[in-house]
């Protein structure tokens, strides 16, 4: 099952497209729609997070991170997308935070109009348990307006904008 669900997801292809040497694509389908809505990808994501943070000798949680974003272009026939005014980009935006060995910690896609501030909000909000020793993200000026004192008042963390130089 998780062969066919990588076959589908890495390769790009329609789940009707899965080739016969795999199960059904509907059982396929049932069976990724079911792990994503009861959590198993994020959890199995958040797991080998944690071996791969052991084996290199640090705590399964992280105490640093940095937070960026990235407009893409999303094509017109793409439901939902927005002008990124400072990028000059039509499509969407996304939220990363990595811990310092570049890991996958969240990520939140927007449209590309959201601001920086705005979607480091949403995104903070939905941390989960994986981040509970965070103390130190590291942003960039775009993350200053606002966010550095919401951020104080509501979380463990903090921002430390980083200029360059």
């Amino acid at each position: 099952m998780v062969n066919a669900i990588l076959y589908v997801v890495v390769g790009g292809v329609q789940w009707r497209m899965l080739p016969k040497d795999y199960p059904k694509w509907k059982s396929v389908y049932h069976y990724f729609a079911q792990w994503r809505d009861t959590g198993v990808w994020q959890d199995l994501h958040d797991r080998l997070r944690a071996d791969v943070r052991r084996k290199a000798g640090k705590h399964k949680h992280p105490t640093a991170a940095s937070l960026d974003s990235q407009s893409i272009k999303a094509s017109e026939w793409t439901a939902e997308r927005g002008f990124d005014g400072g990028k000059k980009i039509m499509g969407k935006k996304r939220h990363l935070l990595v811990d310092t060995m570049g890991l996958v910690l969240t990520i939140l896609v927007t449209t590309a109009c959201v601001q920086d501030r705005d979607g480091a909000r949403l995104l903070l909000t939905n941390l989960r348990g994986f981040c509970k020793k965070l103390r130190l993200i590291w942003v960039d000026g775009s993350y200053r307006a606002g966010l550095l004192s919401w951020v104080d008042e509501r979380f463990r963390f903090r921002l430390e904008p980083v200029y360059a130089s």
